[in-house]
């Protein structure tokens, strides 16, 4: 008997269970959990993975880079791989839902599929990937599935190549298996992630489900103003060469830039430090570390060349010398054009109320992107909240966003 498809679901109370027993690893007791990559919370959380994967009756599947993976064969050696999935590790302190939530839909999608006995034309792969979060080195899993960890690029893990070795022999993984876990792009379908989308405009606009179209560049500086340390007492306020001072004004131009120029970018100063750094002594160095974020190349290019400018003016105006360092660049990546036609589809099919925005974050699938057909589903978050023990969707809203993950799975890979 053909099974009708429109009526398939995913299994409510069970994928909640998991959800449950999930953020129970590494909980916290304001809410959240602190499960950073290869911790012992999260190591535990991977092991409970691999558990699911088993006794659903799934292959279990590790790659060199320490990517976990639930595998559902569909029976034609020669088939293509539909990837769906996101990543298990977590922000220190962070929330329940960010990357856990899109593993446990991608592994409910892989069990409802085999239960109803649904034939695909692709193998189906549930991926949990390493290091999403960047505790060693941001989306390590799923930069080295792509081929893009390179020997110079793992020489500035964070912590230093020391620590990351120290870890990796406590996994088993090598720095040989992460340089060769790339896959054959012709070997993959697509790739597919739920999540969150840690931020208001769903929420807002009261819209079920965001349609990723592209997950925003981010270009990051390490901008230091050089003055002169003083007295702090005998020094006169019009003659100084205060970097503090310069910083300062700076930081306040970023955000009124971004007010009145850039509406839809964001741009964040998260470190200043002042040296000598004393009450009685004028500062003579700042140093901050800014980032900067935009949906568009050409936007994020005018952004990245207006905030220098400023950073100049404002070193010129209190006399100071100043030296800007580029520290990292990651390009917009749009989604693919047919996973957002088929995403938009199976909301559609839900009765499910749609929209079309940009991730402001980073995720798994800006790897994928340019490797393959990739998409991405949105959920609403409460307040915005995410990397923070308030990080939180409504039950429904999760269900909602991993029954569009099933039925955009189906839409894609099933063949009956």
């Amino acid at each position: 008997m053909k099974t009708d498809l429109k009526r398939i679901r995913v299994n409510e109370s069970r994928f909640k269970d998991d959800f449950e027993a999930l953020a129970k690893i590494g909980g916290t007791p304001e809410g959240g959990v602190n499960r950073t990559t290869f911790s012992d919370a999260h190591l535990a959380a991977r092991r409970w993975f691999r558990q699911q994967i088993e006794s659903a009756g799934l292959e279990f599947r590790m790659d060199g880079a320490g990517n976990h993976s639930a595998f559902l064969d569909c029976g034609e050696k020669n088939a293509q791989t539909l990837l769906v999935g996101s990543h298990l590790d977590s922000v220190p302190f962070g929330g329940r839902f960010d990357g856990a939530l899109g593993v446990l839909a991608a592994l409910e999608v892989l069990r409802v599929i085999r239960e109803n006995e649904i034939p695909c034309r692709y193998h189906l792969e549930a991926i949990d990937f390493t290091d999403e979060e960047g505790t060693f080195f941001p989306l390590q899993g799923s930069s080295a599935l792509v081929g893009k960890l390179t020997p110079d690029r793992l020489k500035a893990v964070l912590g230093g190549a020391n620590a990351l070795q120290k870890i990796l022999d406590i996994t088993g993984i090598t720095i040989e298996g992460l340089l060769a876990a790339q896959r054959d792009p012709d070997s993959l379908a697509g790739y597919l992630e739920l999540h969150i989308e840690q931020g208001m405009r769903l929420e807002r606009d009261s819209v079920h489900i965001g349609i990723v179209s592209s997950i925003v560049g981010i270009r990051s500086y390490q901008v230091n103003f050089f003055g002169l340390a003083d007295h702090a007492g005998t020094s006169e306020m019009k003659t100084r060469k205060d970097a503090a001072q310069g910083a300062s004004e700076f930081i306040l131009t970023v955000r009124k830039t971004l007010l009145s120029d850039y509406p839809d970018c964001v741009a964040n100063v998260g470190k200043l430090s002042l040296e000598p750094g004393a009450f009685n002594i004028v500062p003579g160095t700042a140093r901050l570390a800014l980032e900067f974020r935009a949906a568009e190349t050409n936007q994020l290019d005018s952004l990245e060349k207006d905030l220098i400018q400023k950073a100049r003016e404002a070193a010129h105006h209190y006399n100071l010398e100043i030296e800007i360092e580029h520290l990292a660049r990651y390009p917009p990546m749009p989604m693919h054009p047919a996973m957002m036609d088929t995403i938009q589809a199976a909301a559609d099919r839900l009765a499910l109320s749609h929209t079309t925005l940009a991730s402001r974050a980073g995720h798994d699938a800006q790897s994928l992107a340019a490797f393959c057909p990739s998409g991405m589903i949105f959920i609403p978050s409460v307040e915005g909240a995410s990397h923070s023990p308030r990080e939180y969707s409504t039950w429904e809203d999760c269900r909602n966003g991993a029954n569009v993950l099933l039925h955009t799975v189906l839409e894609l890979a099933a063949s009956n």
